[in-house]
C-alpha cells in the first residue's frame, strides 16, 4: 500500500482528498502547514509521494520541496497551485518537483499522476530505504519545525526563511536572460522564426512597441548560417535626419565639423552578419533613397571617402508602424517595402500569450532579484489575478518595468496586491496626462518637451507613452 501525505491548509478540501484516495487504497496523512508537514517527516521519512499546496500558512511549498532535496529525500513531489500561479508551478519543478495539478482538478487526472510517480520511484534501482531518511545527527533546528514555528522558535523559523531565499537565490543564477513562452501564439511565431531564420530573406518583423521584436530578430540571427557573424542593431526612431548617413555608412576623418576620427557605420559593423534596423518606418524619406541604394549594389561609401566598401549583410527590419498604409500615403518607397519585406513576422500582444504572461513575470522578478539584490518567490495569489486581468497595453517591457518595482517594494517572499497596484500606479496616468484629445497632443508634446528641457526620455515619462512613440508623434506634427 503506497504511503502518501498531502500537505493542505483548507481542512475541507484535504480531508476530501484525503478520503477518496483511501477509497483508492492509498495509505495517506494529512498536515496543514509546512512546520507540521516536516515534523512527521523527521519521525519517519518514508513516504511513496508527497502532495503539496503552495500557499501554506507558515511557508511556502517550495521551502518544503527545498527541505527534502537538502536532505536527499527523494520522494515524488507533486504541487497543487490554482490557475493564476503557473507561474510558481514551473519555479517547483525547476526545484525538483515531480509534476504539478491545477486547481479545480478531476480526480481522475490526480489519480493518474499520483500512480505514475509512485511508479517511477518503485521501479527506479540504487534506492535504499536509508538513504532516504533524515540522519539522526541532522541539527534540530533545521529539521523541526510544528505549526508554532512561526510563532516562536528563532531556529526553525529562520531556518525555513532562509532556505525560501537559498531557493530563489540558486535559480536566481540560472536564470536565463530571455523565455519564447509556451502559449499556441509563441509557438506560431518561433515556428516562424525557425523556417526563415536558415534562409538568405530579408524579414520585416510587424508588432506594438515592447513586444520583444529585437529579441525575434536575435533569434533570427542566432539560427542562420550567420549566427557566428556579427550582429549589430540600429535604432532608426533615434538617428536624426542630419546624422543617420553617418549612422549607417560611417565617415572618415575631417568629413564635416566634429568628426574628428574615421568611424564604422553600421552596414560596416554587421558586415558577414546580420544588420537590425529597429523602428524602420521612423526613417526620413531621403535616408531611405540611401538605404535602398546600398541594399541594392552592396556598397557603402563612408561620408568623406572616395573608396567604396563592398558589404555582405542579412537585413531584419522591424517596426510598430503600418508600412503598407505608409507606402499607399506616400510617405514610405514602395521599393525599399518590398526590399525589406520577402517575409513578415507578426509578433503577438502580451495580452494574446495566454499563460505566457505568468512565465515572464516570473522571468522578470528573477532579473530583479539578481539587479537589486532580493529574493523575492514570485507573486501570491491576488497579485496573480491583479496581472491576468490587465491588457499590458505596454507589453513586455511594461511587465518588466511593474515586476521590478514591485520587487523592490515587497517584503516578503511573495509580492501582494499592495505592492503590485503600487508599482502600476505609475504605468496608468491620470486622464489630463494622457495623449488622447488630437486638437492638443502637440500642445502636451511641447508643455513635456519644455519641462524636460528638451530631454526626450523624460518628456516621454511625463507623457505616459514611450520614447519610440514620442519619436512618431514628432515626426507627425513636424516638430
Amino acid at each position: 500500500m503506497a504511503k502518501l501525505l498531502i500537505v493542505e491548509d483548507d481542512l475541507a478540501f484535504g480531508t476530501m482528498i484525503q478520503t477518496w484516495l483511501k477509497k483508492k487504497g492509498f495509505d495517506v496523512e494529512r498536515a496543514t502547514s509546512v512546520g507540521a508537514a516536516l515534523h512527521l517527516l523527521e519521525e519517519d521519512s518514508q513516504r511513496d509521494l508527497i502532495l503539496s499546496d503552495l500557499r501554506l500558512p507558515d511557508h511556502d511549498g517550495l521551502v518544503l520541496l527545498q527541505w527534502l532535496r537538502k536532505h536527499d529525500i527523494q520522494i515524488p513531489f507533486i504541487v497543487m497551485t490554482s490557475y493564476a500561479e503557473v507561474q510558481n508551478a514551473v519555479l517547483a519543478m525547476k526545484s525538483g518537483a515531480t509534476d504539478y495539478i491545477a486547481k479545480p482538478f478531476p480526480p481522475d487526472i490526480l489519480l493518474e499522476k499520483i500512480q505514475e510517480a509512485v511508479k517511477g520511484v518503485k521501479g527506479a534501482k540504487g534506492v535504499k530505504s536509508e538513504e532516504r531518511r533524515v540522519k539522526k545527527q541532522s541539527s534540530p533546528d533545521e529539521v523541526k519545525g510544528n505549526s508554532s514555528a512561526s510563532e516562536g522558535s528563532n531556529g526553525s523559523s529562520q531556518n525555513l526563511s532562509n532556505s525560501s531565499q537559498d531557493t530563489a537565490s540558486k535559480y536566481q543564477d540560472a536564470t536565463p536572460k530571455y523565455i519564447e513562452g509556451e502559449s499556441e501564439a509563441s509557438k506560431k511565431l518561433y515556428d516562424f522564426v525557425s523556417l526563415v531564420a536558415p534562409t538568405p530573406m530579408s524579414v520585416l518583423i510587424l508588432g506594438a512597441s515592447g513586444t520583444g521584436k529585437e529579441y525575434v530578430a536575435h533569434r533570427i540571427h542566432e539560427l542562420s548560417q550567420r549566427a557566428n557573424k556579427p550582429f549589430f542593431a540600429l535604432d532608426c526612431g533615434a538617428i536624426p535626419k542630419d546624422v543617420a548617413a553617418s549612422e549607417f555608412f560611417g565617415h572618415v576623418k575631417g568629413a564635416f565639423t566634429g568628426a574628428d576620427q574615421d568611424k564604422k557605420g553600421a552596414f560596416e559593423m554587421a558586415n558577414g552578419g546580420t544588420l537590425f534596423l529597429d523602428e524602420m518606418g521612423n526613417l526620413n524619406y531621403e535616408v531611405q533613397v540611401q538605404l535602398l541604394r546600398a541594399l541594392q549594389e552592396r556598397k557603402i561609401r563612408p561620408l568623406g571617402s572616395n573608396k567604396e566598401i563592398d558589404i555582405d549583410i542579412r537585413l531584419v527590419c522591424a517596426t510598430n508602424e503600418n508600412l503598407a498604409q505608409r507606402v499607399a500615403e506616400g510617405n514610405f518607397r514602395e521599393d525599399l517595402y518590398h526590399r525589406i519585406n520577402e517575409f513578415t513576422i507578426y509578433m503577438p500582444e502580451l495580452k494574446d500569450r495566454g499563460t505566457d504572461l505568468f512565465l515572464f513575470a516570473n522571468l522578470f522578478i528573477r532579473h530583479a532579484n539578481k539587479e537589486l539584490g532580493r529574493h523575492v518567490l514570485g507573486l501570491d495569489k491576488k497579485a496573480s489575478e491583479r496581472i491576468a486581468a490587465y491588457d499590458w497595453p505596454g507589453n513586455l517591457r511594461e511587465l518588466n518595468n511593474v515586476m521590478k518595482r514591485a520587487t523592490l517594494l515587497c517584503r516578503g517572499n511573495y509580492i501582494g496586491e499592495a505592492e503590485l497596484e503600487q508599482s502600476m500606479s505609475h504605468i496608468q496616468p491620470q486622464a489630463p496626462t494622457t495623449l488622447r484629445d488630437e486638437q492638443t497632443e502637440q500642445q502636451r508634446i511641447e508643455a513635456a518637451l519644455k519641462a524636460a528641457n528638451g530631454n526626450k526620455s523624460k518628456a516621454a515619462q511625463l507623457l505616459a507613452i514611450d520614447r519610440k512613440t514620442l519619436y512618431n508623434k514628432m515626426r507627425k506634427y513636424g516638430m
